[in-house]
């Protein structure tokens, strides 16, 4: 959420900002209004209180037991309309607050300007793509050849969009996730969450996800609790509502979660594989730190998630978001996409982001800067660590062999029992 107050005192700079990532004039100037609206609902809300709070004082000294009788009863009108105005606040406070939740973060002042992803900035590409004296085949032939992807049985049991890992495909899945984490925890740092997969209707409001896009999510509708469509979600609702103590920041978790998504955007897109599905396991790392670090602590954010590529050999280039295509949330985003040789396509594994305070004051996630400081919002970042099943895609499809074999990356082969080759069956 934006700051109101930064909204009042700048309204052409946030105008021209927010126009960056396509939202109107008019719906400041109607943001504006409702403020408006709103402060004037609470003055006379207030002048009516002041009032009867006089009055009280004087029907207290009043001695009259006659006349004192008059005043309570001159002031039970005052009384009624204190109440109608508590409506008007009430009313007035859920169309401002819904309009607030529903406006975009305000992109960082580094992110180039674009209308959409046609003018995204590749900042750089890692590895060269591997060349083949055969032609690579897509991980779908693949996984079917090896007998590890069962596209048809999980169709059979849970429609389009899913599918069944078998043997050393589910082994490979759960290798790379405990290898991850294992890797961001030793060599990056960070501390290993698993948190609940379903949460409160208010942690999805707090990292941004609701009410903006609801439609893409699944929920239990009788206890209103939501699936996680990624780890972010919980892991920064960890600290909801708190104050962190001086010294704490940063903070720096990883989780691993289910993740379920309806992807109604991409209906009709991406039907062949796995690279696309309601359901997927994902590995996220979430930050919080100081605001004057958030842009560095990107960067390092960033280079964790690269590195998990580099470690498997796997080529890839780092993309950055124009503000067309930043998402509701972030303030600049950076794409980590591995190149997928079956497929012929860039895959996107990882999205960092740096949100700046705009989760953090919808969640109400503060830090003390010093012993009886002034409490002050945090800045949230996060990244993948990577994304599957596109990792398991950039495998297959980079070490594929001539005869239809795969070879299993070094890193991995101590979480695969040893395999070092999965072999048509």
């Amino acid at each position: 959420m934006l700051d109101i107050r930064l909204i009042r005192d700048r309204p052409d700079a946030v105008k021209r900002a927010l126009a960056t990532v396509g939202v109107r004039e008019a719906e400041v100037d109607g943001l504006l209004a409702l403020d408006v609206e709103r402060r004037a609902a609470i003055t006379r809300l207030e002048t009516l209180k002041a009032e009867r709070g006089q009055a009280s004082k004087k029907i207290g000294a009043l001695k009259d037991a006659a006349e004192r009788d008059r005043a309570i009863a001159a002031t039970r009108g005052l009384g009624d309309e204190i109440s109608a105005a508590e409506a008007v606040v009430a009313a007035a406070e859920e169309r401002f607050t819904a309009r607030m939740l529903e406006t975009p973060n305000l992109p960082h002042p580094d992110v180039p300007v674009g209308p959409d992803d046609s003018a995204n900035v590749v900042v750089r590409e890692v590895g060269t793509p591997r060349s083949f004296a055969f032609p690579p085949r897509p991980h779908w032939e693949l996984g079917e050849a090896l007998g590890i992807i069962d596209f048809e049985r999980g169709a059979k049991i849970s429609g389009s969009r899913f599918y069944v890992l078998k043997g050393d495909g589910a082994r490979l899945q759960r290798a790379l996730i405990g290898w991850m984490i294992d890797v961001h925890v030793r060599h990056h740092g960070y501390t290993e969450i698993y948190p609940p997969a379903m949460v409160r209707r208010e942690c999805l409001v707090g990292t941004g996800n609701l009410p903006k896009f609801g439609d893409n999510l699944y929920r239990d509708v009788e206890d209103d609790l939501w699936f996680v469509p990624t780890a972010e979600v919980p892991v920064t609702n960890l600290y909801r509502d708190e104050i962190l103590e001086p010294g704490t920041l940063p903070v720096k978790h990883v989780a691993y979660t289910p993740c379920f998504r309806r992807e109604k955007m991409s209906a009709g897109r991406d039907v062949r594989g796995i690279k696309r599905g309601h359901q997927f396991d994902k590995v996220e790392m979430v930050k919080f730190v100081e605001p004057a670090t958030s842009d560095a602590e990107l960067a390092a954010l960033l280079d964790d998630a690269e590195d998990v590529c580099r470690r498997l050999d796997l080529p890839h280039r780092v993309v950055q978001m124009c503000t067309g295509d930043l998402s509701f949330t972030a303030a600049m985003k950076f794409d980590v996409e591995l190149w997928a040789p079956g497929c012929a396509e860039w895959l996107e594994v990882s999205s960092c982001s740096n949100f700046r305070d705009f989760q953090a004051r919808r969640a109400g996630i503060r830090y003390r800067p010093a012993a009886q400081a002034k409490p002050e919002l945090v800045h949230t970042l996060n990244g993948s660590g990577l994304a599957l099943p596109r990792v398991v895609i950039g495998i297959l499809e980079t070490y594929q062999q001539a005869d239809g074999s795969v070879v299993i990356p070094e890193p991995l082969r101590p979480y695969m029992s040893g395999v070092e080759v999965l072999r048509p069956r």
